[in-house]
Formats: C-alpha cells, sequence, structure tokens
C-alpha cells in the first residue's frame, strides 16, 4: 500500500489555508499528488424564520451563495498551489459526504474532519464522518482538532481480530512502516492470553513489512474501550491512532459501535479509520 494520490476535504466557511498546510506537508512526505475537494448543499430549514417562504427563488439564492464560496475556494487553491507545488481542485453543488465519498475513488488516503472542533465547518459543508468511512471504500484520516502536523513517528493500532481491523493495518502501512514504533493494543478483560496470541500475529505481519511493532493488552478498567485506547496513545506519544471503523447502515442513518463514536469525538488524536 502506498499513497500516490491524497485527497483532502476543504471547507467553504472561513478559508482553508490551515487545511491545505496540513494536507501539503502529508502529501509532501509521501511524495504524492494532492487533490482538493468542496462541495456545499442547501442548508437544511425545517422551520423557516417568520417571513421567509421556502420558494424556488430563496432555493436559487442559497446554490448562488453556495457557488460564490466555492469560487472563492478556488482562487484560493489556486494561488496556494503556485505557491506550494501544484495540485488540483474538485467543487461540487451538493450533499458534503456523498459527493466527497464518490471522489474518493480517485485517491489512495482521503483527510476529512479538518478543522470541525474549532467551529469552522457549517451546515452546507459538513461531513458526516461515520458515514464517510464506511460509504469511501478508502482509508480517511480525520486530523486532531488543532491540525498541528501529523509526525506519526508513535502510532496506535487498536487492534480487534475483525475485518475492519485487519483492513486498518494495511490502509495504514506507509505510516506504520515508517513509525519509530507501532504499539498493537488490544483492550481484553478476559481471555487476555488468546488476545495477546491475535496482536502478536500482527505484530509479526507488521515486522515482516519492515515496522517496528510490539503488542500489548489492557484491561479497560472503568474505562470505555474508546476512552481506553486514547489514554494508551497519550501515554505512549503517539499522535495516531490506526482502527477499523465498526457500524451498519439504515437509510444513511450510521449506528457505530462505541470505541468508533468514541474516536470519532477524540479531537486531541490523528485517527486513521477504515470499513
Amino acid at each position: 500500500m502506498i499513497y500516490n494520490t491524497i485527497l483532502v476535504h476543504l471547507g467553504i466557511h472561513d478559508g482553508a489555508a490551515r487545511q491545505l498546510k496540513f494536507a501539503r506537508e502529508l502529501a509532501s512526505r509521501f511524495d504524492a499528488n494532492l487533490i482538493g475537494f468542496a462541495a456545499g448543499d442547501i442548508h437544511p430549514i425545517t422551520a423557516p424564520p417568520p417571513g421567509v417562504i421556502l420558494d424556488d427563488e430563496f432555493l436559487r439564492l442559497e446554490t448562488r451563495e453556495i457557488e460564490r464560496r466555492l469560487v472563492a475556494l478556488k482562487a484560493e487553491f489556486e494561488a496556494d498551489s503556485e505557491r506550494e507545488g501544484g495540485g488540483s481542485l474538485r467543487t461540487v453543488v451538493g450533499d458534503p459526504t456523498r459527493e466527497l465519498a464518490i471522489a474518493a475513488r480517485a485517491a489512495d488516503l482521503v483527510i476529512a474532519g479538518l478543522g470541525l472542533g474549532s467551529g469552522e465547518c457549517d451546515g452546507r459543508d459538513a461531513v458526516d464522518l461515520g458515514e464517510l468511512v464506511h460509504s469511501a471504500g478508502r482509508p480517511v484520516l480525520i486530523p486532531r482538532d488543532d491540525l498541528e502536523p501529523l509526525r506519526a513517528n508513535s502510532v496506535v493500532v487498536a487492534w480487534k481480530d475483525a475485518r475492519e481491523a485487519r483492513r486498518a493495518v494495511v490502509d495504514a502501512m506507509p505510516f506504520l512502516v515508517h513509525a519509530r514504533e507501532v504499539l498493537v493494543a488490544t483492550i481484553a478483560d478476559r481471555e487476555q492470553d488468546l488476545a495477546m496470541a491475535s496482536a502478536g500475529d500482527v505484530v509479526r505481519y507488521l515486522v515482516n513489512h519492515g515496522a517496528r511493532a510490539r503488542a500489548d493488552v489492557f484491561s479497560p478498567g472503568d474505562r470505555q474501550d474508546g476512552e481506553a485506547l486514547a489514554d494508551i496513545s497519550r501515554q505512549n506519544g503517539a499522535d495516531l491512532i490506526v482502527s477499523g471503523a465498526y457500524g451498519h447502515t439504515r437509510f444513511r442513518e450510521w449506528l457505530l459501535g462505541g470505541v468508533t463514536r468514541s474516536l470519532l469525538k477524540e479531537g486531541t488524536l490523528n485517527r486513521l479509520m477504515s470499513a
């Protein structure tokens, strides 16, 4: 697995300088092509303010506002590209989650969720990260809220012996083989010997690919598994946690597992998820 092309979701609300900086640093590390992506949808209004009629003219005005923001973002992206070394931008008026999942077919890695913790997205351009991870067919990297550069010198693999976790390990390989340390961490209250044997197989797989990996089994104590994994990552100085994303769909409503929900909210760590 290599990252030849990276797709980054850019918000249309307040400029994309910090988002682009994060993505370009990562693309430079892997010598990857960078594709910017931006989409906006008409803001859903279930109860319009007094005097506002949701007619065709209102919808046209909403669409024009989104188009104006996309044009401004395109100008910002092109100026950044001239300074920093290229890239292309795709824009569309439509549902950001659905359109980003479609655009993921052109990339090896998707970066999404940038700046969500800082309120830089509004309802027009927000992406449902849980739905995206399950529909993109590509690994999704969700940066920490402050958008500090991703070093990935120490990485934690949240191991669960399931298809999603196996997929995530393969998808994260470009990070894992270059990390100084990879901890394959399993949370288990019972049958810890079996859990350690499972994690040990992953360590051997990673070592065969050139990674410096070790395994350990942890008890959650009085914490939820997702909280325990985040604590383990911080205690080990890791800034990237790799995990499978568990859940299924019911007409666009994603019923996510507890660990996945917890990690999606964990804004102090970079998270790479695969489904």
